[in-house]
Order: C-alpha cells, then structure tokens, then sequence
C-alpha cells in the first residue's frame, strides 16, 4: 500500500480498500495521515490533495539529465517522421473539451501530442446535449450554483472545489465564445439560458440540443490551426510510462496503438494530460460513445494513481427506448441516444404506459429532481409494472419552440415515425456519466508526478455523490485550464534524455499467432465483454445490494480469470496487444473499482442506492478512495504490461 493522499471532506476522515485485483479487504477507516512526522488534519479535499502533492514535489525534476542531449522540442521536431517513439513536452490523452481546450494553452510554451482512439471528434463531449452551466444571469449567484451542486451532490461533494468551479466557470464561457462557439441567443440579444433538474436559475448556456457538438467543433478548429499541436488519431493508449523515484511514482509518457497500422508507439514526454473521458461502456445501456471503455481510469490505476468515488455512476434517466418507437432501428445501437435533461427543464412530463404522471410520487420537485432521483423513480415504474419504458411529454409546448429547442431530438425521432410535437418520447435510463475517477486536486494533479487530469476521468470532489446537471463540461472547461499553469512549471523544470524511451519492454502486436488464433481470440473477448456488461446492469445497476454487489464481485473476477486462461493457452502473451484485449482489460479494471467502491459504502447516498443501507449516515459523509497496490498476485488486467523501473 502506497503512502496515503488526504481524502476527506472536512475532518481528514476517508473510506479506503486496497484493491488486489482478485479481491478487496473489507473498508476500514482512517482517521488521519501522517507526513514527515506531522498529522494533518481537517484538510478539505482539494487543500489535502495540493499539500501533499507539494511535498511530494519538493524534488520536483529528479530526472535523467544528459546536458549534452539536444533539447525536447528539437526531438520533437525530427520525430515525426514515422519513428515508432516521438517525444513531445505535452501529451494529451483524449480529444474532448478538456483534453484540446488544455492543448491550445500549453502548445503556446511547447510542443503538443494530442493522443485520439478515433476520430478527433469522437468522445462525450460531442454527444453532450444539454449545455453547460454557469453564472451568467444578474438575478443568479455563484452562491446558488454552488449550493445547488452541493445538494446534488448529497453533500459529499469538496466546497472549495464548488466554489472553484462556479465562480471560474463564467470566465471559461466567455473564452470559448471568444474562440467562435455559438450559443443560443433570445431575442432580447442575451444568451438564452435553460434550466435543468436541481438548478434553480436559469443557468444553462446551450446551442440547441447539439452544445457538445459545437464546443467540439470551434476546439478542434482552433487546435488544427495551431502548429505546435500534433493530432494522433486512431492511437489506442495502452498503458502510462512511469518509473520509481524514490517513494514517488512518475510519468514520462504513454505507450499507444495504431489500430490503423497495428504498430505500437511511444510517446515520451515531460508532461502528460489525462483525458480520456469515462467508462460507460461497461454497461450494455449507455449514453456514451464506443470509444468510452475506461482506458484512462484503468491505466491510471495501473500506474498507481489513487481512485476515488467509484460507486457513483450516473445513470441517465432518459435515453430513448427503441423498443417504444413506431418503427424499430434495423440494428442496435453502439450507444444510447440521449434525451437531453433540459427536455424535462422545458416543461417536459413523465408518464408511465397508462398516461398516469408518476415523479411527485417520489419528489416534490417532481420531474427537476436531481437526475438520481428521476432514475431511480422510473426504475421502480418499470420495475412494478413490468414494463420496459416510460414516456416523457413535451407535446403540450408550442411546435415552435420544441422544434427550435430540440431539433436534432425531434429529427432523429421521426426517422422512426414519432413526432414530439404530437407524441411522447419513449425512454428508459441508460448508463451516463462516472463521477469517480482519478483523485486530483485543484490544478488536476495527481499523486503521480508529471500526471494531470482533467474532465469525466477525473475525480475533483466537484459532483461528489450525483453530478448535477450541465456541470461536467463546466468542470471539463475550468481544470483544463487551472492544470495548465502547474504543467507549464514542470515542463520548463524537467529534461529527459532520450534513452528514456528504452526504459521500458515494448508491447507486441501479436503477428505470431495465427489468424484463425485470432479470431478465436477476439471471439471470446466479444462474449466475455457482453456477460461484463450485462452483469453490471443486473447486479451493479441503479438499486443495488450487498448480496448481489458481492455475487458480481465473484462472477466479474471468475470471467477476468476464465478470459486470461484462454488467450494464454492460445499463445497470447502478456506483452501482447489488440484493440478489443485492451478494451476487455480495462473492462475488467473499471469494473473491480465499480463494484469494490460500492461494497465499500455502507449508506445510499447520490447515485449509489442500496436496500441495506437505504440511509443517509453523516458519520459516511466520506469519499470512498482506492489506493494501488504492489501485491504480485494482480491480474493481467491490474497491473502494467511493463516492469517499472527506477528513473
């Protein structure tokens, strides 16, 4: 077990499970940590995560130093040329808000990788509907934005960092107005600001029903332009660099895939931003796109990053329900198509199949109640009628308004015979959004040196046990810009010598095995991923139990176990890499941490619900954190595909 990082909200209290991979002890608690002989204590989240962070920092560019080396950026310059290692002083992992808006700052003090699984485009931030809020109103107030994200947040969420976010977050608006993103505007001039479930202003900046889209679209515009910034599509990361110096853990890059060319490449660097969006995809019902398969939580984890609050996965309450449409897709979605919360904020009404209102049942704030809530009532709905759906009704609404509020909503649906204008919406909740994550503290540092985070892979304290909603992008957009700063500083205090880069064993692409191998491989890796999937909904879904907690805990680490044995009996060795045994290893990490968290929590609180503990406990009023550890008995999935060496 590594040295602790403060966690607590308040007094320096915190829940924590080591996590072996195999199996997790029991939580135990801890009361306070010691450093260089001192207790700390009464630390918020983001004060105990920064000084401890400092004092790891105290030697802060203890790396190989070769004086006579050519600098980085003339490296970076002649490597761009097809060589299997490129280095730069900036990598970014992930092509989000938070991963371009954090690369045009920094490209303008060195050189930038921009490191992409897909498309550029491809990520949660281009299928974000609602919008993103902030403090833009005179009748509004930092103070009601930051009250509002606390009770969201069923007060587990960091104060400080809230109130971070929301006084910074109107700022970060403006600059990407700046940059050519186009909001809606009212016909007063202003912009038009929607209100969604748990605001309780008018507070939502927004472009139609597409403000993902258009945030996505000015970034990548702006980054394409910029010749310090170098795009790297179709680069699966693998694994982070890191090596030992002293007690500290530090990054010096990442190891990526081709799945265009299948060659593996090395990307060595000063500093490396992590922001490769979240892991909804380890539930067969999300909102997220393919590429979402928690490879960043993953590697982090596997680089001895702490994790934090992982039992609060969102559940979105209202993705569209296929099977309710008039006319049915002819093939099943790669994700969910969201109904965006401010469909709801708009005047939107839930119904069950008999047309009979149900949210007041559950919430005087009826249909904006936080999203949990709205979830959780539906999933009883269904649950008690056994039905498969809900309907959501915007009809009453002046056509006008709907179609201009909503279009790419009204568009899609009537691809498949229903108009909003006319009809309800069918939906059910569908896998949304992880509010654990990396823990990083107010600059998006990490307990690894040279490691920033920043958007959904990220644990700042900010949605604590529920995200409100519109928060994320605001989230995405403020520590993106408050990492830039720190890693501006550790860029310019570091060297590296470029024999760094062969520190580390290469992975191998696996041309040795056969092709039927393969397909054998890839066979079972596509079954195994969908029995992952479907026991996380089943067993680890919106109501949850510690007896079904602990039968997924089970049958996930006998399937991790049964999936290992049958690549290596086939000649996979654990060197090797693919796109979809990448995938399946992350799959299996995100949902250890899912499923070890939540046993851990001991009370319902936000998004984590369970029958035996229907209860909020202040006295559990903590963050649950996972801290890496160094037993050897870790799965393939758990541990790095390279020995760490000492830098």
């Amino acid at each position: 077990m590594t040295t602790c990082i403060p966690a607590g909200s308040g007094k320096l209290h915190y829940r924590v499970r080591d996590f072996k991979g195999q199996g997790c002890r029991k939580a135990s608690w801890v009361s306070s940590v010691t450093f260089n002989g001192s207790t700390h204590k009464e630390l918020s989240w983001s004060a105990g995560a920064s000084k401890f962070l400092q004092i790891q920092r105290c030697n802060f560019s203890q790396y190989p130093i070769n004086e006579n080396s050519k600098s980085l950026r003339a490296v970076t310059v002649s490597s761009l040329r097809g060589d299997s290692t490129k280095f730069f002083d900036f990598a970014v992992i992930g092509s989000g808000v938070a991963g371009l808006r954090y690369a045009l700052e920094v490209a303008k003090h060195g050189s930038v990788a921009v490191i992409t699984k897909a498309e550029p485009h491809e990520s949660n931030t281009n299928y974000a509907q609602g919008g993103v809020s902030a403090v833009l109103c005179p009748s509004d107030s930092v103070e009601s934005h930051v009250q509002d994200t606390i009770v969201a947040g069923a007060y587990l969420c960091d104060e400080e960092t809230v109130r971070v976010v929301c006084t910074e977050g109107p700022e970060r608006i403006r600059e990407l107005i700046a940059m050519g993103a186009s909001f809606d505007h009212g016909e007063d001039g202003n912009l038009h600001l929607a209100r969604e479930g748990g605001h309780s202003h008018h507070r939502i900046v927004h472009a139609a029903d597409m403000t993902g889209r258009e945030i996505e679209r000015a970034l990548l515009e702006a980054v394409l332009k910029d010749p310090n910034i170098f795009m790297f599509e179709h680069h699966l990361a693998i694994d982070l660099l890191t090596c030992q110096d002293g007690s500290d853990t530090v990054c010096l890059g990442v190891d990526t895939l081709n799945t265009e060319t299948q060659e593996v490449i090395r990307f060595i660097s000063k500093v490396t931003l992590l922001a490769s969006g979240g892991a909804g995809q380890i539930y067969p019902t999300t909102t997220n796109p393919p590429v979402a398969t928690g490879d960043g939580i993953a590697m982090a984890h596997r680089a001895q990053a702490v994790i934090s609050n992982m039992e609060f996965v969102q559940f979105h309450p209202t993705a569209l329900a296929d099977e309710g449409l008039p006319a049915k897709p002819t093939k099943a979605r790669e994700n969910a198509f969201l109904i965006t919360e401010a469909v709801r904020g708009d005047g939107g009404i839930l119904y069950n199949l008999d047309m009979e209102r149900f949210m007041p049942l559950y919430d005087e704030r009826a249909e904006l109640a936080p999203r949990d809530v709205v979830a959780r009532g539906i999933d009883d709905q269904l649950k008690k009628r056994n039905e498969k759906y809900v309907l959501l009704d915007i009809s009453h609404k002046p056509r006008e308004k709907i179609l201009s509020h909503f279009p790419n909503i009204a568009a899609e649906c009537l691809k498949y015979g229903l108009d909003i204008t006319r009809q309800p919406i069918p939906v059910v909740p569908a896998a949304h959004y992880m509010c654990g994550g990396v823990r990083a503290g107010l600059q998006g540092e990490t307990n690894v040196r040279g490691l920033y985070v920043a958007g959904e892979v990220a644990c700042t304290g900010l949605h604590g046990a529920n995200r409100l909603a519109s928060n994320s992008l605001l989230e995405a957009l403020v520590f993106a810009r408050r990492a830039v700063q720190p890693s501006i500083d550790h860029m310019k205090s570091s060297s590296l010598d470029s024999s760094a880069s062969n520190w580390w064993s290469r992975p191998v692409v696996p041309v040795s095995l056969e092709s039927n191998v393969i397909n054998k491989i890839l066979t079972m890796t596509r079954e195994i991923r969908k029995e992952v999937q479907s026991i996380m909904w089943k067993y680890v879904g919106i109501v949850r139990s510690t007896t079904r907690l602990e039968a997924a805990e089970q049958k996930i680490c006998d399937l991790e176990a049964k999936w290992e044995e049958y690549l290596f009996q086939l000649g996979w060795e654990r060197t090797m890499v693919g796109l979809e045994a990448c995938e399946m290893r992350n799959f299996f990490c995100c949902a250890k941490l899912v499923v070890s968290s939540a046993l851990a929590r001991h009370e319902s609180r936000g998004l984590h619900y369970t029958i035996d503990f229907p209860h909020l406990e202040e006295s559990k009023r903590l963050p649950t954190v996972i801290f890496p550890c160094s037993s050897v008995r870790t799965s393939w999935s758990s541990r790095q595909l390279h020995k760490q060496p000492i830098c």
